[in-house]
């Protein structure tokens, strides 16, 4: 890995969790202490990166945008979730994602994949994924919405709709045993149902913290989906809800 693409990653890491100590940035990245403290030192000189003992942390943390803290919330179960998926999905494989941060953390999990072809509407996905390991990326246009960079839209759904995938996967905001799978925002959840009809193997990618709310919009019934991926077992009024509809339910 080039100086470059690992200073990338470094920043990535400090960015999911705020701070992060350099021997486990090292371990990360599979590089040496030495080596670590030499990528460190011109990120903490540009401004960066602050360091503190033993560890370094955003400078602009304070600043950070709403999407790069909502990666940060439930990181370790939402990597555990993208790690599961990530198994199941094979070298050549089609995959169309929706954004959110559980999807933008499969994205980082399929890096060692090779081959893949990805339809999405998220530039944190086809930024992370694209011109890597031979993979060709096909980006959705439309409208941008601010906080995740994504696009929406009837051109964004338009698009989308041409393609056919073995894997559909889309996060989502709310689990709720009567209205089934929710979001806040009609344009997201419009998006995110089109997905999930391009699809051959049905996926909702999810941390528990999602379970017993209700939002807005029904993206899909239990019925619509093939599986969902959770880091918890549901609470017990939506997994016999889940289980009526033959959807399996997958704890990483």
């Amino acid at each position: 890995m080039s100086n470059s693409k690992r200073r990338t990653r470094l920043l990535e890491q400090v960015r999911l969790h705020g701070s992060q100590r350099i021997s486990d940035l090292a371990g990360e990245l599979g590089v040496s202490l030495e080596t670590i403290r030499r990528d460190i030192r011109p990120l903490v000189e540009a401004g960066d990166l602050i360091k503190t003992h033993g560890a370094v942390a955003l400078a602009n943390a304070d600043t950070e945008a709403p999407f790069e803290r909502r990666l940060r919330e439930n990181a370790e179960e939402k990597r555990r979730i993208a790690r599961h998926v990530a198994a199941g999905i094979a070298d050549g494989d089609s995959i169309m994602m929706d954004t959110g941060t559980t999807t933008s953390m499969l994205a980082r999990e399929l890096r060692g994949k090779s081959g893949l072809t990805v339809v999405t509407n998220s530039s944190d996905v086809a930024r992370t994924l694209a011109t890597v390991n031979g993979n060709r990326v096909y980006m959705a246009g439309g409208e941008l919405h601010g906080d995740n960079g994504a696009a929406f839209g009837r051109s964004a759904i338009d698009f989308i709709a041409a393609f056919r995938v073995r894997h559909a996967c889309i996060s989502i905001a709310a689990v709720d045993p009567v209205g089934g799978l929710m979001d806040y925002q009609l344009a997201e959840a419009e998006f995110a149902r089109t997905v999930l009809h391009c699809g051959e193997i049905r996926t909702v990618i999810t941390d528990h913290s999602k379970f017993n709310r209700r939002a807005l919009v029904r993206v899909a019934g239990f019925d619509e989906i093939d599986r969902l991926v959770t880091d918890r077992e549901p609470p017990r009024d939506i997994l016999d809800r889940l289980r009526a509809a033959g959807t399996a339910i997958e704890v990483a």
